[in-house]
C-alpha cells in the first residue's frame, strides 16, 4: 500500500476529528462567554435574565462535552489504532 492510499484512508477520520473538535471548541467558548455575561448581567441587578443566561450557557456546555465524548475521543481512538479507552 502506498502513502497516497493509506492517507485517503485516514481522511475521514481526520475530517470528522476536526470537524467535531472546531464544534465542540466553538460550543465551549461561546458556553463560557454567555456564563459570563449571566454574571456579569446579575451583577448588575437583572438576575431573571441572569439566570436565563445561565441556563443557555450551561446548555452550549453540555453539549460541548457530549459532542467531546461521543464524537472527538473515539475519532482520536479510531486515528490512533485503538476501538476503546481501556486497551
Amino acid at each position: 500500500m502506498d502513502m497516497t492510499t493509506a492517507l485517503l484512508e485516514l481522511f475521514p477520520i481526520l475530517f470528522e476529528l476536526s470537524a467535531f473538535g472546531i464544534g465542540a471548541l466553538g460550543l465551549s467558548l461561546a458556553g463560557a462567554y454567555v456564563e459570563r455575561f449571566a454574571l456579569a448581567t446579575f451583577q448588575h441587578g437583572q438576575p431573571l435574565l441572569a439566570v436565563w443566561a445561565a441556563v443557555m450557557g450551561a446548555i452550549a456546555l453540555y453539549f460541548a462535552y457530549s459532542i467531546t465524548t461521543d464524537r472527538v475521543v473515539p475519532a482520536l481512538f479510531a486515528l490512533a489504532g485503538r476501538t476503546s479507552a481501556t486497551e
